[in-house]
């Protein structure tokens, strides 16, 4: 591609570099002809600054929509819109959670600095309608053979996944009065904007045995328990529970905060997930990174969450009862 000012009577069928007023306004990015030129020459242009693709240059819509067809082929639930200005953009169709490929596109970005693509981050809970990319062709155009090899290691670059499950269960403890619904009302959001419900309000004493029958007899698909006091050991009130109960505890802890106090089980073929307090703030937490896994039917493992330690620290809630601050 020549980028430069030439004279008018040379810009026929050139990419228009900037915008320009002649009598209208014409865009920049407009492919010139025979009118555009009149009307820059007769508004006293006597040069003009475009871009000219040569033999083997694709103009810069086409590029971009071939990239987005290359990063979509088999992909289920990712829509791309129409090209312009050398951007396409993808669109979840779904809620879910995206799985982005850092390799791939990384390879897709390193091949030209006008080939360009920007994701959300890997596991990047998405409502339906939600952008997840923008793919970006930052020149007017781009040689055919970076094209050919970006597209050529595209594919499988996004994938979304849909949750694997319609209900669940919420289980509080209780110490003495009736707690109020926040937590309810926090955890119903979370799960409602995942497609799922929640069964009916279940309170229990916080002891062993009701616990254990309430995890029992839950009827959700997905268990969570959200204890009236925070579970501070394997060994403490709610996972002693989930064991009673038949089911088996898989982790307890992880290193996010605020989530730190957060257990991960399983009762037969049901994911149980005990949840720390911040879980009664609808902010953002470390049990949202592990409840969104699990309902899309991803195995969280020990060594997911010890990865989860980078990026781990979170915007701190305020009603939480111990901040950072005060704990030192």
């Amino acid at each position: 591609m020549k980028f430069g000012t030439v004279p008018i009577a040379e810009a026929l069928g050139a990419v228009l570099a900037h915008s320009l007023v002649a009598g209208r306004r014409i865009p920049k990015g407009t492919v010139l002809e025979a009118d555009h030129v009149a009307a820059l020459i007769n508004a006293g242009f006597r040069d003009v600054t475009v871009a000219r693709l040569e033999k083997g240059d694709i103009d810069e819509d086409t590029a971009a929509a071939r990239l987005a067809q290359a990063m979509l082929a088999g992909v289920q639930g990712v829509r791309a819109t129409g090209a312009g200005a050398g951007r396409v953009n993808l669109y979840a169709d779904h809620c879910g959670l995206m799985r982005i490929n850092a390799e791939i596109v990384h390879k897709i970005n390193a091949i030209d600095p006008m080939i360009t693509v920007a994701t959300v981050p890997d596991y990047h809970r998405v409502d339906a309608d939600g952008m997840i990319a923008t793919l970006k062709i930052i020149a007017y155009a781009v040689p055919s053979t970076a094209l050919e090899r970006a597209t050529a290691v595209a594919t499988g670059a996004v994938s979304l996944l849909r949750p694997d499950f319609s209900s669940a269960t919420l289980i509080e403890t209780t110490i003495g009065d009736t707690p109020s619904d926040k937590g309810r009302r926090a955890m119903a959001g979370r799960v409602e904007r995942m497609g799922m419900r929640l069964s009916e309000r279940v309170l229990v004493p916080h002891q062993e045995a009701p616990l254990a029958q309430a995890i029992a007899d839950a009827p959700g698909e997905v268990i969570f328990v959200l204890t009236a006091s925070a579970t501070s050991d394997v060994m403490d009130v709610a996972p002693r529970a989930l064991r009673a109960a038949g089911g088996s505890v898989e982790r307890f802890g992880m290193p996010v905060d605020p989530g730190n106090l957060l257990f991960l089980g399983r009762l037969g073929e049901k994911p149980v997930i005990g949840l720390p307090g911040c879980a009664r703030s609808p902010a953002l937490n470390g049990a949202d990174w592990v409840l969104e896994r699990v309902i899309c039917g991803l195995e969280v493992s020990h060594d997911d969450i010890a990865a989860m330690g980078v990026g781990g620290l979170l915007k701190e809630i305020p009603i939480r009862p111990m901040p950072r601050e005060k704990g030192i």
